[in-house]
């Protein structure tokens, strides 16, 4: 919790787009997604440990070229320093784009055109009578995406443009060459793809802190489970990573070495319990989004937490259990429930569709009011003044 920057005070820090990037730098990376039953995910997990965040102090940061968004545990936000060690998954989707890119010509180099005499430009401003299949559509039926739009998305999947910007849903674009600072580009291309890729293992490690090699995305390189095992083996036997025994668990962890002394080992007891219970009444309450990154493994989550979660944004509801975007429910370092939020700017309102707690929680009167109180805190940090409990 403390490598996740989740136990510290969030009042304590007054928000600005430094301390931002310094949170981006020790988290490694935010991951973004379009939905906003509130606000989108890079937002919800700032906002989850830093007061007074305001989703502007990150934008101000993508268009001062201090990050850039590119694919690591999936669309992510990254400090632009680290934009030399993914060329290796720029080679690889490059190679996967390329023959959709060169079918779909002379659309992709005239948006590249475009951009090179006039950007930056939102996607807005290229237009097309052309339509086509989108990576999201059915193929069998008629295509409906505009030919520059399915352009944009493939050249900036291969990172010959990149977004440089976002007003809202509202993307920004720009060719690379033209926005990323010349001496990463130029480090880009004299990096080795083993030093590459070895950065790229050690900046996922630091990112999940606790992990183990089943993770189809262990390293963010697309490692096969048998590259996954070997890279753990080699590491261990250079001392880098120390595996951790779980008690209750057949199979083990891996930390880094560097962190290995600040594990703490929890045992389950009537005393602990009764102390988790005070804990919990006297600890911060945090909301945490669907795809924040102490959530990223849902093994770990249950492995570790003892907290089964799923995203069920995908799931019909009639066979919701949860609701459509539940957000788990973090008092000091225990996952104790999960709330379902929608904010409703008509009628300035939060509006919860589910507050739950977990089988396992004491819900004393204390515990209740501080996740209201926490409620109505979360409501007033996205800008409306009610809450409503549907």
């Amino acid at each position: 919790m403390e490598k996740q920057l989740l136990l510290k005070p969030r009042s304590n820090l007054e928000a600005s787009s430094d301390l931002v990037l310094d949170f981006i730098r020790k988290l490694e990376c935010l991951q973004i997604d379009p939905v906003a039953a509130v606000r989108a995910n890079q937002h919800l997990v700032m906002s989850a440990r830093l007061a007074g965040y305001e989703p502007s102090l990150l934008n101000d940061l993508l268009s001062d070229h201090k990050v850039f968004e590119y694919f690591a545990n999936a669309a992510c936000i990254i400090p632009m320093e680290d934009y030399p060690i993914f060329e290796p998954t720029r080679t690889r989707i490059r190679e996967r784009t390329a023959s959709a890119i060169a079918a779909l010509q002379p659309v992709p180099e005239q948006v590249m055109d475009k951009l090179r005499h006039e950007g930056p430009l939102p996607a807005r401003a290229f237009e097309s009578d052309i339509r086509v299949h989108g990576y999201w559509e059915n193929t069998n039926a008629a295509a409906k995406t505009k030919a520059t739009s399915h352009a944009i998305n493939l050249l900036t999947d291969a990172a010959h443009i990149r977004i440089v910007g976002r007003e809202g849903n509202q993307r920004l674009f720009d060719l690379t060459g033209n926005s990323v600072p010349a001496d990463l580009l130029r480090a880009a291309g004299e990096l080795g793809r083993e030093e590459a890729e070895r950065s790229m293992l050690f900046k996922y490690f630091r990112a999940y802190r606790v992990f183990e090699p089943s993770d189809a995305r262990f390293g963010w390189l697309r490692y096969t489970a048998a590259q996954r095992r070997d890279a753990v083996k080699r590491l261990i036997q250079s001392d880098i990573l120390t595996e951790v025994e779980v008690e209750g668990l057949k199979h083990p962890y891996y930390v880094l070495t560097s962190d290995a002394e600040q594990l703490l080992v929890h045992h389950d007891s009537a005393a602990e319990e009764q102390e988790q219970a005070k804990e919990a009444e006297a600890s911060d309450i945090t909301f945490l989004p669907p795809l924040d990154n102490l959530l990223w493994s849902r093994k770990r989550l249950e492995d570790l937490f003892h907290f089964e979660y799923r995203w069920e944004i995908y799931t019909p509801a009639v066979k919701r259990k949860y609701g459509y975007y539940a957000m788990p429910i973090l008092a000091g370092d225990r996952l104790i429930g999960r709330m379902d939020p929608r904010l409703d700017r008509k009628e300035n309102a939060l509006k919860v569709e589910l507050l739950h707690f977990e089988p396992d929680v004491k819900v004393s009167a204390q515990l209740r009011k501080n996740v209201k109180k926490a409620v109505k805190e979360f409501a007033k940090a996205n800008g409306v003044v009610k809450v409503i409990y549907n």
